[in-house]
């Protein structure tokens, strides 16, 4: 898969979704269901999206014991996505437990990214909460270089680290960046962020984009912008 825009769809309802994704008209973006919408829609949300042409990235952070994380990978590998996610926190065996659940009996399994440090979070918020008192920069490369180590596809990290990571762990290593506001929009809660096209010229190879897009008057217009900024 090459560059792409994922629209992070999180809304409360499978209809409001539904209802969203028709807008688009015969196209068919890359989506991204999180906890919000997969905790009210459960896993027939997946099916009724994937049966519509879409591709997916389920974004459910998993972060637990690993042979609880094997266990919960082994199922959403039934649910055909593209992508899936875990938190890197949780360590280089829980991430190896993940990987080997989420293959399937013929070898064939969803890629699977692992969180670094969520872009809600900064300097001064890892070092007061967390306790970690390293630059951010060096503890997202170091969960980088586990996820690698473990055998994983690649990380979610903020734009501003992309570069630094393909650097570490090769250009092959995916990075899907969050944080993503275009020069004009409203930053919300998000602390490390950049635009579309900063993202595009810093290497991201998936930018997830929520809000800008969702909360558009006219969404379908603002995809499209993303599209044309990142996807160069």
């Amino acid at each position: 898969m090459g560059k792409d825009v994922i629209i992070a769809c999180d809304f409360p309802s499978a209809e409001q979704t539904i209802a969203f994704l028709d807008r688009f008209e015969g196209r068919k973006p890359f989506v991204k269901i999180g906890m919000e919408l997969f905790y009210a829609a459960g896993p027939q949300i997946i099916k009724d999206i994937k049966s519509r042409g879409h591709k997916i990235f389920l974004d459910l952070k998993l972060h637990d014991i690993p042979n609880t994380v094997k266990k919960a990978m082994s199922v959403l590998s039934g649910l055909d996505v593209d992508i899936c996610n875990l938190h890197a926190g949780g360590t280089i065996p829980m991430m190896e437990a993940a990987l080997e659940g989420l293959t399937r009996p013929d070898g064939t399994r969803p890629l699977l990214i692992a969180v670094t440090q969520l872009t809600s979070t900064d300097q001064e918020t890892m070092e007061r909460d967390l306790l970690i008192h390293e630059p951010i920069d060096q503890v997202v490369m170091h969960y980088a270089k586990n996820a690698k180590k473990a055998g994983l596809d690649g990380v979610v990290c903020s734009p501003l680290e992309a570069q630094k990571v393909h650097d570490a762990c090769g250009k092959d290593f995916l990075t899907v960046t969050p944080g993503i506001r275009f020069a004009d929009g409203d930053v919300g809660d998000q602390k490390r962020i950049m635009t579309p096209a900063a993202a595009n010229e810093i290497g991201s190879d998936y930018i997830v984009v929520g809000r800008p897009i969702t909360a558009a008057e006219d969404p379908v217009a603002a995809y499209n912008r993303c599209v044309e900024e990142f996807v160069k």
